[in-house]
Protein backbone atom coordinates (compact mmCIF):
# COMPACT_ATOMS: atom_id res chain seq x y z
CA UNK A 1 0.00 0.00 0.00
CA UNK A 2 1.48 3.31 -1.02
CA UNK A 3 1.00 6.50 1.28
CA UNK A 4 0.66 10.05 -0.41
CA UNK A 5 3.39 12.76 1.04
CA UNK A 6 3.94 16.14 0.55
CA UNK A 7 7.77 17.42 0.60
CA UNK A 8 9.04 20.75 0.04
CA UNK A 9 12.02 21.34 -2.06
CA UNK A 10 13.79 24.57 -3.52
CA UNK A 11 12.60 25.48 -7.00
CA UNK A 12 16.56 24.34 -8.24
CA UNK A 13 16.55 21.22 -6.80
CA UNK A 14 13.24 20.28 -7.80
CA UNK A 15 14.34 21.09 -11.01
CA UNK A 16 17.19 19.30 -11.13
CA UNK A 17 15.66 16.46 -9.52
CA UNK A 18 13.08 16.23 -12.16
CA UNK A 19 15.48 16.50 -14.45
CA UNK A 20 17.46 13.59 -13.39
CA UNK A 21 14.61 11.55 -13.08
CA UNK A 22 13.59 12.60 -16.66
CA UNK A 23 17.24 11.10 -17.81
CA UNK A 24 16.43 7.76 -15.83
CA UNK A 25 12.78 7.76 -17.69
CA UNK A 26 11.19 7.72 -14.23
CA UNK A 27 8.54 9.86 -12.47
CA UNK A 28 9.98 12.40 -9.60
CA UNK A 29 8.08 10.43 -7.34
CA UNK A 30 9.93 7.65 -8.12
CA UNK A 31 12.97 9.16 -8.55
CA UNK A 32 12.48 10.44 -4.44
CA UNK A 33 11.25 6.54 -3.97
CA UNK A 34 14.30 5.23 -4.96
CA UNK A 35 16.58 7.67 -3.21
CA UNK A 36 14.58 7.26 0.10
CA UNK A 37 14.26 3.10 0.05
CA UNK A 38 18.12 3.37 -1.18
CA UNK A 39 19.21 5.39 2.40
CA UNK A 40 17.59 3.37 4.09
CA UNK A 41 18.71 -0.18 2.79
CA UNK A 42 22.21 0.51 4.82
CA UNK A 43 22.17 0.64 8.15
CA UNK A 44 24.15 3.14 9.81
CA UNK A 45 27.51 2.10 9.82
CA UNK A 46 28.25 1.45 14.06
CA UNK A 47 31.48 3.00 15.74
CA UNK A 48 34.04 0.22 16.25
CA UNK A 49 35.93 1.26 20.05
CA UNK A 50 38.71 -0.67 18.67
CA UNK A 51 39.66 2.28 16.11
CA UNK A 52 40.50 4.34 19.55
CA UNK A 53 42.43 2.36 21.49
CA UNK A 54 46.10 1.24 21.44
CA UNK A 55 47.02 3.34 18.49
CA UNK A 56 50.69 2.87 19.31
CA UNK A 57 53.19 2.61 22.10
CA UNK A 58 53.36 5.14 24.87
CA UNK A 59 56.95 4.43 25.05
CA UNK A 60 57.00 3.39 28.58
CA UNK A 61 55.32 6.69 29.95
CA UNK A 62 52.82 6.71 32.53
CA UNK A 63 51.08 9.88 32.46
CA UNK A 64 48.48 9.35 35.29
CA UNK A 65 51.04 7.96 37.43
CA UNK A 66 52.73 10.51 36.83
CA UNK A 67 50.55 13.14 36.66
CA UNK A 68 51.10 15.35 39.86
CA UNK A 69 54.94 15.43 39.13
CA UNK A 70 54.50 16.86 35.55
CA UNK A 71 51.97 19.37 36.54
CA UNK A 72 54.37 20.94 39.20
CA UNK A 73 57.11 20.61 36.58
CA UNK A 74 55.26 22.88 33.92
CA UNK A 75 54.32 25.25 36.54
CA UNK A 76 58.15 25.84 38.03
CA UNK A 77 58.87 25.87 34.45
CA UNK A 78 56.57 28.75 33.84
CA UNK A 79 57.27 30.55 36.79
CA UNK A 80 61.11 30.08 36.03
CA UNK A 81 60.33 32.25 32.37
CA UNK A 82 58.38 34.88 34.76
CA UNK A 83 54.61 33.99 33.68
CA UNK A 84 52.33 31.54 35.57
CA UNK A 85 51.03 28.57 33.47
CA UNK A 86 47.64 29.15 32.33
CA UNK A 87 44.82 27.60 34.19
CA UNK A 88 41.92 25.50 33.17
CA UNK A 89 38.37 26.12 34.08
CA UNK A 90 38.91 22.62 35.47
Amino acid sequence: MMVRTQISLENELQRKARQRAGESGISLAEYVRRLVAEDLAHPEPTADVSRVFDLGSSGGSNIAEYKEDLLAQAFHAARRRGRAPRRSGR
